[in-house]
């Protein structure tokens, strides 16, 4: 879209995913390119503090919310319990949709008119939740139960369909569909593809399934972390008015466990709903308060700190060594080819130049076929018979092979035999399971050209 060159996965190819949201970053890249600050470190960090700037003002509307609600000091902890969370340090400078979704679902529920509010807008919430919708359909679930209520209370219930809704839902779509028009060239709605797939045909299920319990017994608890008791007890003592957060919660949760396919982040967005309960917690206790406090902020800051900062770190790491070839004479002869479960790293964002790259691929079965198996777990059913059968001649070889440590021994072979040397280790995790192995390694072929 601004350089020239990248790569599309299979949701572009297969119109899942909409151009909405990335138009924005790509907004931002093209800024940088007109002002000639276009370097690697710059598409890397603007994406992010620009996602952190604006987690940051969520996080004050939320704020406002129950300050306005209630009062200064009940927001107050709120605001503390959102600002502890580990969970939300861990994600809130991510560019993925769910992240946006919060952020969005933060600044929805601040106009949603909550039983007491004076600062209901049906209006300003119901686009919200519609640009939210465009940029990550699924945020219909947890708003479902919370529009439904609203529909219910309202007095003048075909006003709020006739004047609200249905112009809310014409400018959202409408302009969603000519984005996408643009950029796809024909007409597709994005989101009843994104739908069709991940609901209706459950095709999610490709990349993995979980037990239906599991956002119940593992999910949520692992995104509340430390906060789990104050949630508890926070849903206690909290009015009456904030059980339609209760009720948003759960029902999220109970539909996602329809779903086979489960991730921490998909429950991201209800997330705030949770701090304003353990916000109440912790505004009345008394005797332990200052000591429940500091026991969240400890308890959050070391696994906030840890998932940050360490674990899971070198596939990013790894493309500081991958970038350093795009400044190498024999740029165009160069081909790194990671040798890693599909989508382990960044991509062109983090090299910001034409570099010849692949990367295993996992398209999910979009044809029903079923003896379908991905390139990715084809080659790690038998990794050293794969390569040999790829790569059949020496002309078509990586200069650059990028690969877990748990995989050398078993292409060692290949490797020593097609003149491959190793030139880095870089650290990853100190938790290898199953194709992650605890190091990354890169080795180069040994040619007459001198790669760096």
């Amino acid at each position: 879209m601004v350089f020239n060159y990248g790569y599309l996965t299979w949701e572009w190819t297969s119109n899942l995913r909409g151009y909405s949201y990335p138009l924005i970053f790509a907004s931002m890249y093209k800024a940088l390119q007109l002002l000639a600050k276009d370097n690697v470190q710059l598409l890397i960090w603007v994406p992010r503090l620009a996602q952190a700037v604006l987690a940051a003002f969520a996080d004050v509307k939320l704020y406002s919310l129950v300050q306005h609600l209630e009062n200064s000091e009940t927001a107050k902890f709120v605001f503390f319990c959102q600002l502890c969370s580990w969970f939300t340090w861990y994600s809130c400078t991510r560019t993925l949709t769910n992240t946006m979704e919060t952020i969005l679902t933060i600044f929805a529920l601040s106009y949603y008119p909550i039983k007491g509010s004076k600062m209901g807008n049906s209006s300003k919430y119901l686009a919200l939740v519609a640009l939210a919708i465009v940029i990550r359909p699924t945020a219909v679930i947890p708003w479902m139960p919370l529009v439904f209520s609203h529909f219910l209370q309202e007095q003048r219930k075909a006003d709020l369909i006739l004047h609200n809704c249905i112009p809310v839902g014409l400018v959202t779509v409408g302009t969603s569909l000519i984005i996408d028009r643009v950029f796809f060239g024909e007409w597709v709605l994005v989101q009843l593809n994104f739908l069709k797939f991940n609901v209706l045909q459950n095709l999610g299920t490709f990349y993995g399934s979980h037990p239906w319990h599991w956002y119940f017994t593992q999910g949520l608890p692992v995104v509340l972390g430390p906060h789990l008791p104050f949630f508890i007890h926070g849903c206690v003592l909290a009015p009456r008015r904030f059980r339609i957060l209760l009720l948003a919660l759960i029902w999220t949760l109970l539909v996602y466990s329809t779903l086979s396919h489960k991730e921490f982040r998909f429950i991201y967005p209800v997330l705030p709903f949770c701090m304003i309960f353990c916000g109440y917690s912790l505004r009345y206790l008394k005797a332990w308060k200052k000591t429940a406090a500091s026991f969240l902020l400890l308890s959050n800051l070391v696994p906030a700190l840890y998932t940050g900062l360490v674990h899971q770190r070198g596939t990013l790491d790894v493309m500081s060594h991958i970038q350093q070839l795009c400044h190498h004479s024999q740029q165009s002869q160069a081909f790194v080819f990671i040798l890693m479960p599909c989508h382990s790293t960044p991509f062109y964002s983090h090299v910001h130049c034409p570099l010849k790259m692949r990367f295993l691929q996992c398209p999910p079965d979009l044809i029903g076929n079923a003896s379908y198996v991905d390139e990715a777990d084809m080659f790690y059913s038998n990794p050293l018979g794969w390569l040999n059968k790829e790569f059949y001649n020496d002309t078509l070889l990586p200069s650059h092979l990028i690969l877990f440590n748990v995989l050398e021994q078993e292409i060692s072979s290949f490797l020593a035999l097609r003149g491959y040397e190793k030139t880095a280790t870089v650290f990853h995790t100190h938790v290898p399971q199953g194709r992650v192995g605890s190091h990354i390694s890169i080795y180069r072929r040994k040619t007459e050209v001198n790669y760096p």
